[in-house]
């Protein structure tokens, strides 16, 4: 069964969405994103996705205080990301009861430091972010593209032992649009010993299933639960 895993991104403490990654396009789902964490959980969800986006536009964990607030408050198993570019975020964002961290920038920027992480971690605990605009890796809260591309980009980290992967296609993030399911296909095709993480587009039950009928082992999805667009019943139970 494919591995369903909710989303809360913070702006100033709040529980938001954005649209392909645009911070103006930010609208605000709960002002308490404990209280929406308690609900995910409640609802029978195990893990849960928060995107520090402050953090990932001031280039450092800011909302670390909400990330343990959630973790103090549920038995969620919860990944984290956005703004960690040190090994002091790092520590930080354990300590706050993350299972896991994304590094997602500093993985393009500064991949040899990367390297000593997953060793000194585990790969177990470290998620790579893949953000994908026109076939290159994006970065700084998706506001600059490099010139990573995207197959490269994982062979090398592949080859550093990562075994998790968070790939989010920014053209359909947010847009409840459908997944980028072919381009998953092609990953898993090309690395089936991964644990790739869908994320971006998904707008219903239906999209999930395909997913996981492609043989995706995981995804991500927040607006379409947020517009009621998600049938969690027919999720869960499936």
């Amino acid at each position: 069964m494919i591995e369903l895993i909710p989303a809360i991104d913070l702006i100033d403490g709040k529980c938001v969405r954005l649209t392909k990654g645009e911070y103006d396009s930010k609208k605000i789902y709960n002002e308490d994103p404990v209280a929406q964490a308690q609900e995910f959980e409640r609802l029978g969800f195990k893990r849960l996705h928060v995107v520090d986006l402050d953090g990932a536009k001031s280039k450092h964990i800011v909302n670390d205080a909400v990330l343990r607030a959630i973790t103090e408050a549920t038995n969620l198993t919860v990944d984290f990301g956005g703004g960690i570019k040190t090994e002091a975020d790092i520590e930080k964002a354990f300590d706050a009861g993350a299972a896991m961290v994304t590094l997602g920038s500093i993985a393009v920027t500064n991949p040899e430091l990367c390297r000593k992480w997953i060793a000194a971690y585990g790969s177990e605990k470290i998620i790579l972010g893949a953000d994908v605009r026109n076939g290159k890796i994006s970065i700084n809260g998706w506001k600059e593209d490099s010139e990573e591309e995207l197959i490269p980009f994982l062979k090398k980290y592949v080859d550093m032992g990562v075994k998790n992967v968070l790939c989010t296609e920014i053209s359909k993030d947010g847009t409840l649009a459908g997944p980028a399911t072919e381009l998953y296909k092609q990953l898993m095709a090309e690395y089936p010993q991964l644990h790739l993480i869908a994320s971006g587009g998904v707008s219903c039950n239906e999209d999930i299933e395909n997913l996981e009928a492609a043989g995706i082992p995981a995804v991500v999805f927040g607006k379409a639960y947020y517009e009621g667009r998600i049938r969690v019943d027919g999720l869960i139970d499936h």
